[in-house]
């Protein structure tokens, strides 16, 4: 469905056709004009007459439609077609997501496809309308504003994300018989995840900026390109600092496994001690369970608690022997 259509003249909002088709001939007339229209995951029956109406090229009314791509920049004859996950963060469940958004720049046009709702679209278009000198440099306005938005975007979530990771590392070392440090191995995994995501979504944008970001690109002036470099500039720095979180998070994961491989050798260290201990009075009990008839010292008086005595004292040796060396 077309969520937004509008033309902007020196930068300014202003009243036109109803129709797109209209709209967008007016535009190209006056020659300082451009139409800016928005889509939220259009059908393709919807989309057909858009697509042909600004000529865009079958191969990106496909990628526009279909979704699932990944972030890359295409330039055919009559129009530039970017594509720009913008990254959702959900604080209720402390989750990541990615939409997706496609962006057409041709002569005196904008044409945005949205999927999902996490492209900041309405507050781009209000934010540019508030600041007419930079609307009125054209499409490659919008292209950039739209970046910057959702790279800056990139780096709040990536903050977000490493409050999170403060959080994981305070239960991953938590004492061992807290309850917090419960089901960590799958938390780990689950944020390991998470920062899979966000690297799908902003790693691979480094090329197309840095493609907007050089000469030779069509519906780019050289005017633009210092714009697009501090998004670029903006970009590397998310992508530093969620490539730092995953080291960490695959340092914690590693700790994460020490402690585990350390509590299941302490553990198996207590379970033999105690099996010990108790080995020494069964097999005492043994030998006097198998009935010989010729055992001398079931004659005398003091046999019983002798030998109860010193099942006794074998078991407390071993256990100040097992206590001294850490096992118990």
């Amino acid at each position: 469905m077309i969520v937004d259509c509008a033309i902007y003249r020196e930068g300014r909002r202003t009243a036109g056709p109803d129709d797109f088709s209209d709209a967008l001939d007016e535009a190209r007339a006056s020659g300082d004009a451009f139409l800016w229209i928005g889509l939220h995951e259009p059908t393709e029956k919807e989309f057909d007459r858009v697509s042909s109406e600004f000529g865009l090229h079958p191969l990106a009314v496909e990628d526009a439609l279909s979704a699932h791509q990944r972030p890359k920049l295409e330039v055919y004859d009559d129009s530039l077609f970017a594509v720009i996950k913008p990254i959702v963060y959900d604080h209720d469940s402390d989750s990541v997501s990615a939409d997706e958004l496609m962006i057409f720049i041709g002569d005196s046009f904008v044409v945005t496809v949205r999927h999902g709702e996490g492209a900041p679209l309405a507050a781009v278009r209000r934010r540019l309308e508030a600041e007419p000198e930079v609307l009125r440099h054209g499409p490659t306005a919008v292209l950039y504003a739209i970046s910057d938005a959702i790279v800056d975007h990139y780096i709040d979530v990536a903050g977000e994300l490493q409050v999170d990771l403060e959080e994981l590392e305070t239960q991953v070392f938590a004492p061992s018989g807290s309850g917090d440090a419960k089901n960590t191995a799958a938390r780990i995994y689950t944020f390991k995840r998470q920062v899979l995501e966000f690297r799908r979504a902003a790693v691979p944008l480094a090329a197309p900026m840095a493609r907007l970001a050089s000469a030779g690109v069509p519906f780019v002036p050289a005017r633009s390109q210092p714009f697009f470099r501090d998004v670029q500039d903006h970009l590397t720095r998310a992508n530093e600092q969620v490539e730092g979180l995953d080291r960490l998070l695959s340092d914690i994961l590693s700790a994460h496994l020490a402690q585990m491989g350390v509590r299941q050798n302490d553990d198996m260290r207590k379970i033999s001690a105690w099996a010990a201990m108790a080995a020494v009075p069964t097999m005492v009990a043994g030998i006097y369970g198998m009935n010989f008839q010729h055992m001398p010292e079931l004659d005398w008086i003091w046999a019983y608690p002798a030998v109860v005595l010193l099942m006794a004292g074998a078991v407390l040796g071993l256990y100040r022997q097992f206590k001294r060396r850490g096992w118990l």
